[in-house]
C-alpha cells in the first residue's frame, strides 16, 4: 500500500516534479557558487537567484525584489527580524500562541539583554483579540510580533488589526507566515506588515534549507545585520555594506536551494492560491464532518468558519497517546500525520492539551486528495 502523507504543515511533499528537475540541474550541469565568478555558467545562476527573488517579491506584492532576503529557514528569517532590531530595554508583544522560533529568541534576549516581554492569551476558537495588543502597549514597545496562522489548529490571526495597532504605535509588525505563505494571498504592500517570515519549504513547496524575510522599505534602517561576511560585492571594503539585500546575506548562498525555490515559486505563478485554499478547505471539512460523530475523537477549533483557517485539523484519539496513534497510523495504515506539541508549548498549554503529550495534526497540501482523507477517516473508525 503506498504510503498517504498528511503532514504538510511540517514540510510539503511531494513537490512539483519542476523542483526537482531544477536541483538536479544545478548540480549535474552548472555547480558553481552565487557571486563568486563570472564565467556563463555564474551567471546563469545570478540570473537564476534575481528570478527568485523577483518571484518572491510578485507573490508578496513586495514591490522592489531588494525587499526580498533569502534566509536558511522559517527560524533564520524570525531570528534576522527578531535579533536585528531588539535592543536593551525594549519592549515586545506576542501572542502565547507563536512557535518557539519567536517565543525562543525572546526570552534568550530577555535574559541577555533585557528586553522586556508581554505575552498575549487567545480568547475562544484560539484567536487573539486586538484590543489586548493596544492595552498591552508601553512607550518602549518596539515590536508586535504574531503569527498569521497558528501551527497547531490553523486559525487565522488578525494580523490587518494588529498591524495597525502597531502602526499607530509606531512600532514595528513582524508576521510569522510560516502556515500561510502559499496557502493564503498575502499582500504585503497594503497591508500593515514591516517583516513578514517564511521558509521556503512549507506552503512554498520549495526544498529544506530556504526560507524568505520580507522588510518593507526603510525598516532596513532599524534592522541590523546579525551575519557579516563576503557577499561577492564591495569587497574592497571591510565593512558590511548596507544595501539590500547584501546587509543581510553574507556567505554563500544555498544555490541548490535557490533554484528549487525558483521552480517552485514558478509553479505557484501558474496556480491560483485562493483555488488552492479552497480545496485545502473542502478536504479539512469532509474530515471534520467525518470524525464528528465520533465518540472517541476530540476536535479542536472546528467551528471556525473557512475564512479564518488554513487546511489543519488537530485531534487527539481518547485512550492513546498522541504519540502512540500516529505511530499507529503510520505502522497499520501507511498514513503519516505530525503528533506532539509542533514547537508551540502556549498554543497546547490553550488547548490544555501540554501535560498530555499533545495533538496530532493533519495538514493539507495542493496535491492531497479526498480518497486520502477518507483513507484516515476509515483508519480513526477502528479506534
Amino acid at each position: 500500500m503506498q504510503s498517504c502523507y498528511l503532514d504538510n504543515a511540517a514540510t510539503s511533499w511531494p513537490k512539483p516534479e519542476l523542483v526537482l528537475e531544477a536541483m538536479a540541474r544545478y548540480h549535474q550541469e552548472l555547480g558553481v557558487a552565487a557571486g563568486r565568478g563570472a564565467t556563463r555558467a555564474a551567471s546563469e545562476v545570478e540570473a537564476t537567484i534575481a528570478r527568485c527573488r523577483l518571484r518572491a517579491a510578485r507573490l508578496f506584492d513586495a514591490g522592489s525584489s531588494d525587499r526580498i532576503i533569502f534566509t536558511f529557514n522559517g527560524t533564520d528569517s524570525l531570528n534576522l527580524a527578531i535579533h536585528g532590531c531588539l535592543k536593551p530595554g525594549d519592549h515586545v508583544i506576542a501572542s502565547t500562541l507563536e512557535h518557539n522560533s519567536v517565543l525562543r529568541p525572546l526570552n534568550e534576549l530577555r535574559q541577555r539583554i533585557g528586553i522586556e516581554t508581554t505575552f498575549i492569551e487567545p480568547a475562544a476558537q484560539g484567536r487573539v483579540e486586538p484590543a489586548r495588543f493596544r492595552d498591552a502597549l508601553r512607550p518602549n514597545t518596539k515590536l508586535i510580533a504574531l503569527l498569521h496562522a497558528s501551527n497547531v489548529t490553523g486559525v487565522v490571526q488578525p494580523i490587518d488589526d494588529v498591524g495597525t495597532i502597531a502602526r499607530d504605535a509606531g512600532a514595528l509588525m513582524l508576521v510569522d507566515a510560516a502556515q500561510t505563505a502559499g496557502h493564503l494571498p498575502i499582500d504585503v504592500r497594503n497591508s500593515p506588515i514591516d517583516m513578514l517570515a517564511c521558509p521556503g519549504h512549507k506552503g512554498l513547496l520549495g526544498p529544506l534549507g530556504t526560507g524568505l524575510l520580507y522588510l518593507r522599505p526603510g525598516i532596513e534602517q532599524h534592522v541590523a545585520s546579525v551575519r557579516q561576511g563576503g557577499t561577492g560585492s564591495l569587497s574592497e571594503d571591510d565593512q558590511q555594506p548596507d544595501r539590500l539585500p547584501d546587509k543581510y546575506e553574507s556567505g554563500n548562498h544555498n544555490v541548490p536551494g535557490l533554484f528549487g525555490l525558483e521552480s517552485a515559486l514558478n509553479w505557484l505563478e501558474q496556480h491560483n492560491i485562493s483555488e488552492r485554499h479552497a480545496h485545502e478547505l473542502k478536504l479539512r471539512r469532509r474530515l471534520i464532518d467525518g470524525i464528528a460523530s465520533s465518540k472517541s475523537v476530540r476536535l479542536f477549533a472546528a467551528e471556525l468558519s473557512d475564512e479564518l483557517v488554513v487546511g489543519v485539523v488537530s485531534f487527539v484519539v481518547d485512550g492513546f497517546d498522541p504519540q502512540e496513534m500516529a505511530a499507529i497510523l503510520d505502522q497499520d495504515f501507511q498514513i503519516q500525520v505530525r503528533a506532539g506539541l509542533h514547537c508551540a508549548p502556549g498554543a497546547h498549554r490553550s488547548l490544555n492539551t501540554l501535560a498530555s503529550g499533545g495533538t496530532i495534526r493533519v495538514s493539507f497540501g495542493p496535491t492531497t486528495t479526498v480518497e486520502e482523507v477518507d483513507r484516515l477517516l476509515d483508519a480513526l473508525r477502528q479506534f
